[in-house]
């Protein structure tokens, strides 16, 4: 099981980016292993509207109606999981977005895909969360 960050779908969304092919990859390839957690969707919309377009924010949630990749609701854990990310990583700051993905990553025993904040936070399942290969 891979948590996908809001990283992975704009650059799929967004063919200027420079890890679309990459993203693209990913998604087609190991789509059936990949879990977005709720709020990365809001993050996802609100970045492709303003930076991209309404027609790209559009077609994202029109692959999420398809079921191109599933998404993961949280749950009351979860909030008290981000809470305590979110204290104790404040200097990153982590952000509840990203907290979300660390709370859902640990409740699923899953990894991610995320380099900048994942791969300094220290979730409670494992030593470390499993990062898929660079992407870049």
């Amino acid at each position: 099981m891979i948590i996908v960050d809001s990283g992975v779908l704009i650059a799929a969304a967004d063919a200027d980016d420079a890890h679309h092919a990459a993203c693209t990859w990913l998604l087609e390839e190991r789509g059936n292993e990949c879990l977005v957690p709720a709020p990365v969707v809001v993050e996802v919309c609100w970045m492709l509207g303003r930076h991209v377009s309404a027609e790209v924010e559009g077609a994202f949630l029109g692959s999420l109606a398809d079921g191109e990749v599933a998404v993961e609701d949280l749950e009351h854990a979860d909030y008290r999981r981000m809470a305590e990310l979110v204290v104790a990583y404040a200097d990153l700051p982590l952000g509840a977005v990203d907290a979300a993905v660390v709370a859902v990553a640990e409740r699923l025993g899953a990894q991610t895909v995320d380099r900048r904040d994942f791969s300094v936070v220290r979730p409670r399942h494992v030593e470390h969360l499993v990062l898929v290969p660079d992407l870049g």
